[in-house]
């Protein structure tokens, strides 16, 4: 069977056929009838199916747990008890400290409809805007932009635009990797036509700015200065359109009165990027007949993020490019459903429909549309401020769904200081192994990707139906049924025999709700319905009672929902990033994305394969950094900023200039599981954006040593009863009070799991034995070599001749040859004592592993080297590429590299 729906992924929004036998999730292709996407998926979208195999879903929560104390075990119990106990603990919270004593974080993985009612709850029935959402660490920032200059939070542009453009500017974002499908979507427009030109703004040579036309390498939050200074180039070659800003905008004097300062020469030396690469991007973007910017994280979170977003949003006004084919400013979600939850108003500073919480006529009509009384006026704590409330205590009691901030959140010190100090930790989730879970009081099982029903908006505005192909497991229910039945339970206590707030037999029942509150906004959605939904598929809005279709760009007639419905410019300053660089903190930590990973893993670190093209967490610093402070590639290093330390492996990488580095990041307590697992948000700060309140997790100072851990661990194998989740959980257990551990899912031909730890002293006996019981290198056919003195320990256990489990302590000279036994599954009967010896090498060659480039194909560099001719005939013999693409700017750059290479 087949049922269609969407990825629960990025926000792109792309179309997914979910293969099922009604009971299970048996595999997932793309949509090919999908506008978002046309069937295309990138590696992790192939791999959502994988993501719900019995040992994905070991850990998955399928029942209420509750808990007496946070040190005690979970002990099933059943929803309505459950419900009615948590509804007691709310209202008498409130009644003795008042609404704002409780609130909620929620996420942009839920469907519109599950926001709905989140929001709902929060606002309308308990009277607190105390309700945020992790796309406050994503999204915020392109809200507030667009808010301040076109008036509303409404991205113009459409996904046929990268079609129309004749230059692209992408500023803060890898889109190669993080929104691969519609870097396709480029590709395929550069290949059409050859003249469009891509410039890329970022710190590192990403795999996008490597594709580039023109990469700007800006130093780390430097993007206002640039644009002040491409719009000065504007300025001063009349490449502006005067006519189109007179007729419809305002604040431009005030603007250029700022811009007059950021000469070329003094843009570029603030951005430390050549003054020519600068002019030559703004007459590209001046002369250009369409002119596209497309822009995410890099932009976002930032204390600059509403100015960054602003200042870029400024170029589109001066030359008029908006409104129109190929041409607008394009934020890019990160997360599924950001913008549905921008729709609801699910968010501490938002109302729903895109109503102004300060605005008191806007109240009245959500009050009004409600049936309640009033909608409260004071903003709620936004999500770096609500832990921080937690933690002072004038917060109480918080509720958090289908989200993991003791990995997401930066500053994780006092993230986790919030949620120890908490009365009341509430976490709907689908799994109950999070670091979140670890501070949970109740876990409550909320319905996961092909079991939910609702809808989610992509990043060009298009609705799409989220539908369950397989029913939850256990008592899980959708998320939207978990917080109507929580709410339900409340208002009998809040507001006993009044009708109810919170009606709803279905989902449906809830969107149509949201309906009636769009009506007549910039949002309007009167015309659409699941019904219309599922007879039509998706949607963009606008959509109105009586449409035929929805607007696919915004503004095309120059009137913007403004008092006076000019668009606006922003008169921003520079500012430069919170944390300057000091003597005792030299280096600028910059994060972001992996290519086949999502947020902090939960669910694609459950998949083998998508750790293939990057296996291992690792700080990535320029050689020239690693030379000069005697550091190599692979040596464990101490990175320390102003709130925590970490230990990681380091990485040599080109792609960064010498004082920078970079650590994706997905690297959380869950995989950097030693005695301080908080993962690498335990470095980044949480100063905040002023207008949008997200905090600036793209940059930190930091210092970078060598850590003395000379005594080091490594263990590899297949995982007991091919349960790799349930193993790499066991030696997480095993190594938590370890200096420095790792450990992740090991892809390959023969997947399993890989764990590496070091510390300052000789491993305990004990802990070794939790490690080799975790690998099955316990029994009496298991090889073993024992060097007590020297701290060296070796077990190995083989299956039909071939190497299946591996552990070496003390000395771990010989993994990269047991590596290659293991991954070719070679007869090593022969060897036993090659393979127990320290010191000891096998006979013969040996293989060398090589990076792997395709996921898709299982294609590595050594292959793509070795195969002659140029790209096209490459894909044609080894197919990578040919599938997903997400690999192809890395191919692209491989076969360049050869001699022989040739890139198209």
């Amino acid at each position: 069977m087949e049922t269609r729906s969407t990825c629960g992924y990025c926000g792109v929004g792309c179309g997914v056929v979910i293969e099922h036998d009604g009971e299970h999730v048996t595999g997932v292709r793309g949509d090919p009838d999908h506008p978002a996407n046309f069937g295309r998926l990138c590696a992790k979208g192939q791999a959502l199916h994988l993501t719900m195999t019995p040992s994905a879903m070991r850990f998955r929560a399928r029942t209420p747990l509750v808990r007496t104390a946070r040190a005690a075990p979970f002990a099933p119990a059943g929803w309505t008890p459950t419900l009615e106990m948590l509804a007691d603990r709310f209202a008498n919270c409130i009644a003795e400290h008042g609404p704002d004593s409780v609130a909620f974080y929620i996420s942009g993985q839920l469907t519109t409809e599950d926001y709905y009612v989140f929001n709902k709850l929060a606002k309308g029935l308990i009277g607190t805007n105390n309700v945020d959402t992790n796309s406050r660490l994503c999204m915020s920032s392109a809200v507030a932009g667009y808010k301040m200059t076109l008036g509303a939070d409404a991205p113009p542009c459409c996904y046929e635009d990268l079609d129309d453009a004749d230059v692209v500017l992408i500023a803060g974002s890898n889109t190669a990797w993080a929104h691969p499908v519609l870097y396709r979507r480029l590709e395929a427009a550069r290949a059409q036509n050859p003249q469009l030109k891509v410039i890329v703004v970022d710190p590192r040579r990403t795999a996008t700015a490597a594709d580039a036309d023109l990469h700007l390498a800006i130093e780390p939050g430097t993007d206002v200065a640039l644009f002040h200074g491409l719009l000065h180039v504007l300025l001063w070659e009349e490449l502006i359109d005067p006519a189109w800003i007179a007729r419809h905008t305002s604040g431009f004097a005030e603007l250029k009165s700022i811009v007059r300062e950021f000469t070329p020469r003094a843009a570029a030396q603030i951005c430390g990027v050549r003054e020519e690469d600068l002019v030559t991007a703004a007459r590209w973007f001046g002369h250009a007949g369409a002119a596209l910017s497309l822009y995410c994280q890099g932009l976002n979170q930032s204390t600059a993020g509403t100015a960054k977003n602003a200042a870029l949003i400024n170029l589109h006004l001066a030359t008029g490019q908006i409104g129109r084919p190929g041409a607008g400013p394009f934020s890019l979600t990160g997360q599924p459903n950001a913008m549905g939850g921008r729709e609801v108003g699910g968010m501490a500073t938002l109302l729903s429909a895109h109503r102004d919480l300060a605005d008191p006529a806007h109240r009245a009509e959500v009050a009004k549309l409600w049936g309640v009384d009033r909608v409260p006026d004071r903003p709620g704590h936004t999500a770096v401020e609500l832990f921080e409330a937690l933690a002072a205590g004038t917060v109480k009691m918080v509720w958090i769904a289908c989200t993991n901030p003791a990995q997401s959140l930066p500053d994780q010190r006092a993230v986790r200081a919030g949620l120890e100090r908490a009365e009341l930790v509430v976490l709907q989730e689908v799994c109950t192994d999070t670091e979140t879970a670890a501070y949970a009081d109740v876990l409550l099982p909320g319905a996961g990707w092909a079991e939910k029903e609702g809808t989610v908006t992509n990043s060009e505005r298009r609705i799409t139906r989220v539908r369950a192909a397989v029913p939850a497991p256990g008592e899980a229910r959708g998320d939207w049924a978990i917080a109507t039945a929580f709410a339900q339970a409340l208002e009998a206590r809040l507001r006993p025999g009044l009708p109810t707030l919170f009606p709803y037999l279905s989902v449906a029942d809830v969107f149509a709700e949201h309906v009636k509150t769009t009506v007549g906004r910039d949002l309007d959605i009167g015309g659409l319905s699941h019904a219309r939904l599922d007879e039509s598929g998706p949607q963009q809005w606008p959509f109105p009672a009586g449409a035929t279709s929805g607007r696919a760009r915004l503004y095309g007639d120059g009137c913007f929902p403004t008092a006076d419905g000019r668009a606006r410019f922003a008169a921003v300053p520079y500012k430069p990033v919170a944390e300057a660089v000091s003597a005792h903190y030299p280096f600028k930590l910059m994060t972001g994305r992996l290519r086949d990973q999502w947020h902090g893993m939960s669910r694609t670190g459950t998949v083998a394969s998508l750790h293939a093209h990057a296996p291992e967490p690792a700080l990535s610093m320029h050689p020239f950094d690693l030379e000069r402070r005697g550091l190599a590639a692979g040596d464990l290093a101490s990175i320390r900023s102003k709130r925590g330390e970490l230990i990681v492996p380091l990485a040599a990488s080109d792609e960064l200039r010498p004082g920078h580095a970079f650590l994706p990041m997905h690297w959380g307590g869950a995989t950097l599981t030693g005695a301080d697992a908080m993962g690498i948000n335990v470095l980044t700060t949480g100063a905040s954006c002023p207008q949008s309140k997200q905090p600036e997790l793209k940059h930190a100072a930091v210092r970078i040593a060598r850590a003395e851990l000379p005594q080091r661990l490594v263990a590899f194998g297949q995982a007991r009863d091919d349960d790799a989740v349930a193993t790499r959980a066991a030696l997480r257990q095993a190594l938590s009070g370890v200096a420095y551990a790792s450990v992740v899912m090991l892809s390959g031909p023969r997947p399993g799991v890989l764990v590496r730890a070091a510390a300052a002293e000789p491993f305990h006996a004990a802990l070794l034995e939790k490690v080799d019981a975790a690998l099955g290198l316990t029994g009496d056919d298991i090889a073993c070599y024992d060097d007590p003195r020297r701290g060296i320990g070796r077990r190995l256990r083989q299956q039909d001749a071939r190497i299946a489990a591996v552990r070496m302590s003390g000395d771990v000279g010989a993994e990269a040859w047991l590596r290659d036994a293991f991954d070719s599954g070679d007869d090593v009967s022969a060897l036993r004592t090659a393979l127990l010896t320290p010191g000891a090498r096998p006979p013969g060659r040996r293989i060398k592993r090589s990076a792997l480039v395709c996921t898709c194909f299982g294609v590595t560099e050594d292959a793509i080297r070795a195969c002659p001719g140029d790209l096209a005939h490459v894909q044609s013999e080894l197919k990578c590429g040919t599938n997903c693409g997400s690999c192809l700017p890395e191919l692209r750059r491989l076969v360049a590299a050869r001699p022989d290479g040739m890139a198209a």
